[in-house]
């Protein structure tokens, strides 16, 4: 497994789910975006992305979305990387890669693995238009099982288009979870990280990280106020390994989601493990 930078002990949190975005945003997605989730007035600029989470003493996974649906700007993986690297204190790099691209984008996954340079795979299936279970992703997926490293799924409803006409052509469908029980089947060694409270099918999402071992559920895109007290009950009890923390920045931010947990009904053991110490056995700092 290879190592980081970041110091555990000096952590107060591990946001598991940040997007690393274009400073201005101006796509007609990314306003109906902040009309869904309310303007959050965090910064978008890399260097002050990092200087929040870094004076908040929380380390974060850093990704962009590999899609051209939505027409909003994306950052490339190198980039992700080269801005992970220098804020290695603080970030380790996911990259993205639409599995529409085959083997070329195959390519790419194996030379941003085998460099170290990034430590998971983040895929967005409504915007990339896949169901996770179809054989297009296998190869990716094959990629970051060899290394063990961990694919990261949003599930559930997606904010992005919402409210556009037809929805800015996003399909929900494809953010049912339940076909990540087939990969979870197919990779049984790769870690799987199931995005957000996965609304309207929380029930399936809950039922696949307690039947699958290496399943774990983030909490990010929600405040905590809303999520459904199932998720609550079983992150308290057989799930209390396997949920991490995860804010959706910069369409939610840490300090809110932090300010409305501190109201939920977690219990003050749990929480701990949510916040970090979770995150930190999954990125390979069982010794934290």
């Amino acid at each position: 497994m290879r190592t980081f930078a970041i110091q555990p002990e000096r952590l107060v949190a591990f946001d598991v789910h940040v997007h690393l975005e274009a400073p201005v945003e101006r796509s007609a997605a990314d306003h109906a975006a902040r009309q869904y989730f309310g303007e959050s007035g965090a910064p978008r600029d890399p260097a002050a992305v990092a200087e929040y989470y870094r004076s908040r003493r929380m380390a974060f996974v850093v990704f962009s979305v590999d899609e051209r649906l939505t027409g909003r700007t994306q950052l490339s993986n190198d980039e992700v990387a080269d801005f992970a690297a220098a804020h290695a204190d603080v970030a380790i790099a996911f990259a993205s890669i639409n599995p529409h691209r085959g083997a070329e984008g195959v390519r790419e996954a194996r030379r941003l693995v085998e460099s170290g340079r990034v430590r998971g795979l983040k895929l967005h299936p409504p915007v990339q238009e896949f169901v996770p279970s179809d054989r297009l992703a296998y190869p990716l997926y094959e990629v970051f099982a060899e290394a063990r490293l961990p694919v990261l799924f949003h599930t559930g409803h997606s904010g992005i288009g919402t409210g556009m006409p037809g929805g800015g052509g996003i399909r929900l469908k494809y953010g049912n979870p339940l076909p990540i029980d087939d990969v979870a089947v197919d990779f049984p060694a790769m870690p799987i990280i199931m995005a957000h409270p996965s609304f309207p099918w929380q029930d399936e999402a809950i039922s696949i990280c307690l039947h699958k071992p290496m399943v774990y559920i983030d909490f990010s895109g929600w405040s905590p106020k809303y999520f459904p007290p199932t998720l609550v009950q079983y992150a308290n009890t057989l799930l209390k390994h396997k949920v991490l923390f995860g804010s959706d920045y910069p369409l939610i931010t840490p300090d809110r989601w932090l300010s409305d947990f501190e109201k939920a009904a977690f219990r003050d053991e749990v929480r701990p493990l949510i916040l970090k110490e979770n995150a930190l056995r999954l990125f390979g700092r069982a010794d934290a």
